[in-house]
């Protein structure tokens, strides 16, 4: 299987979700629960920990994040969190976080100047999408999980628009498929 190099910090747009075979990255009401008892290749959330200087954030994923008292790769990561928002006002504030009200563009400059060379991690699927059609996403970077959900939050729903073209990774063909196999368990 192809496993792409690891993570550098190079001051990129990384939009980065574990994500379900079937394209959610959080279920109904945006839950996680989904990913207990799922695991990651040894060493990647170190991974990420090192090259994340800054994160960008939407509302709703704020919400719930606050409310379970999390913050981005658990207690391992400490760094602003910048979440995007038209209702500042009624948002629960937290150390290291800043609400902005600005356009998406803004929040990337914003968000780059903050994580000071490292990579500004969009951790929302609404952002994300809004930043892909601005042309301010440098890389998506995928850990799917062996689990079809059939409802939730989809990683990138735009129904209508033209399909975007990506290129793969890596030191392989760019335009290749990836291919798994799971079995039902």
């Amino acid at each position: 299987m192809h496993d792409p190099e690891p993570q550098t910090a190079d001051g990129k747009v990384l939009w980065h979700f574990s994500m379900t075979l079937d394209g959610f990255v959080a279920g109904p009401g945006h839950s996680m629960d989904w990913l207990a008892g799922l695991t990651n290749r040894p060493g990647l959330i170190d991974e990420y920990i090192a090259t994340t200087g800054a994160v960008l954030g939407g509302r709703d994923g704020w919400d719930l994040a606050v409310a379970a008292g999390h913050r981005p790769y658990g207690d391992g990561w400490d760094g602003p969190i910048f979440v995007l928002t038209h209702h500042p006002e009624d948002a629960v504030p937290a150390d290291g976080v800043t609400f902005l009200t600005c356009d998406p563009a803004e929040a990337v400059r914003i968000g780059l100047a903050a994580a000071g060379g490292k990579n500004l991690e969009v951790l929302s699927p609404t952002v994300g999408r809004q930043l892909l059609a601005l042309g301010l996403i440098d890389e998506i970077d995928l850990h799917i999980a062996p689990v079809l959900l059939g409802e939730g939050i989809r990683l990138y729903d735009n129904p209508g628009a033209t399909p975007i073209r990506l290129h793969l990774a890596g030191d392989v063909d760019p335009t290749s498929e990836i291919n798994v196999r799971y079995r039902p368990v």
